[in-house]
């Protein structure tokens, strides 16, 4: 069996390029031999030197595609993608779309990776807008929501592709041959909510081969209200936004209860203990990235933040994606819903 070829952005991200490299050693560390290869992309020279920092790396699946240049977290990405063809973004992407790996990932500046890979893969037949879908914990395991970020101002149409997208994702990836959907709104009726949301109801419902199960509210997201949650980027980032929150806000909460109620340190430990397990469904760390849905390859978003170790399950939740060949499954659905 080949090796999965895995292209990783080496000047993505906070920590980059240096928890990059070591998160691309853990990962090469951790698959068995022969199974796994990673292309870094960056400044040749500088990742030389960093992977020169790894003396047990297996430099034998480790390649550099050299990018002299680098698309900063806070740069206009309309802007950069333009003007900085040899970044690191584009040069990963392009062994992508080459053939030279079978997947992308990045923790890098999110609407240049978005754009760059819609200009070099290019978007499957029939989609209109590409998605980044995350997924959001809940009392019987996560949520897929679409869209997080991504297309901040939609039309109903787009909803619509995003449930489509959603449920291929569903199918190949997570193995649920008949994910239910739910649109994410202010009530149940069907007659709730803005324009927007009220007419993406109707397209919903008349859909073929779609599971809707109608509206759900915010308060029964974390009760499991579907498999999919459809809803434009604007309110998806924001609820993003609200769940990572929680890992902070309700660890220090949880302090100051402790303090309050002056337990003593076993007590302490095991509270501790037990919240700890809790908040890691909403650790974007956890989750090994989030899959840009819609674009003629496999990519994957990590979060800004990415240490090594999210780095490293980056690389493996981009070798399982690259398995189940998405872009042809979404071509053939969005082909048969035309």
């Amino acid at each position: 069996m080949a090796a999965s070829r895995i292209a990783v952005d080496a000047m993505g991200g906070d920590q980059a390029p240096e928890a990059v490299v070591g998160g691309a050693v853990q990962a090469l560390q951790q698959a068995e031999a022969g199974t796994l290869a990673v292309l870094l992309s960056g400044p040749e020279a500088l990742l030389t030197d960093l992977i020169a920092d790894h003396p047990n790396a297996p430099t034998e699946a480790l390649d550099i595609v050299d990018a002299p240049e680098v698309i900063g977290m806070g740069e206009a990405p309309s802007t950069a993608v333009k003007q900085k063809p040899n970044s690191s973004i584009h040069r990963g992407l392009a062994a992508h779309h080459d053939g030279h790996a079978d997947a992308f990932v990045s923790a890098g500046n999110t609407g240049a990776i978005m754009g760059a890979s819609m200009f070099i893969l290019q978007r499957v037949p029939g989609v209109e807008r590409p998605s980044i879908a995350g997924f959001f914990p809940t009392l019987r395991g996560a949520s897929v929501v679409l869209d997080i970020g991504s297309n901040v101002d939609c039309k109903p149409a787009h909803l619509l592709q995003f449930a489509r997208m959603g449920t291929v994702y569903a199918r190949e990836v997570l193995d649920n041959e008949d994910p239910s959907i739910g649109l994410l709104n202010i009530g149940e009726e069907p007659g709730k909510g803005n324009e927007q949301v009220k007419a993406a109801y109707d397209l919903l419902d008349a859909a073929e081969a779609l599971n809707f199960a109608g509206n759900v509210e915010g308060s029964d997201l974390l009760f499991y209200a579907a498999d999919i949650i459809i809803c434009d980027g604007f309110v998806g980032n924001a609820l993003l936004k609200f769940g990572e929150s929680m890992t902070t806000v309700l660890t220090d909460m949880c302090h100051q209860e402790m303090e309050r109620q002056s337990l003593g340190a076993e007590e302490r430990a095991l509270v501790s203990g037990v919240f700890g397990e809790v908040r890691k469904g909403f650790d974007p760390e956890a989750e090994g990235g989030a899959p840009l849905i819609g674009v003629n390859g496999n990519v994957l978003v990590g979060h800004g933040r990415s240490s090594p170790d999210a780095i490293a399950q980056l690389i493996h939740s981009a070798r399982r994606l690259a398995s189940r060949n998405v872009p042809d499954a979404l071509e053939a659905a969005f082909r048969s819903s035309s």
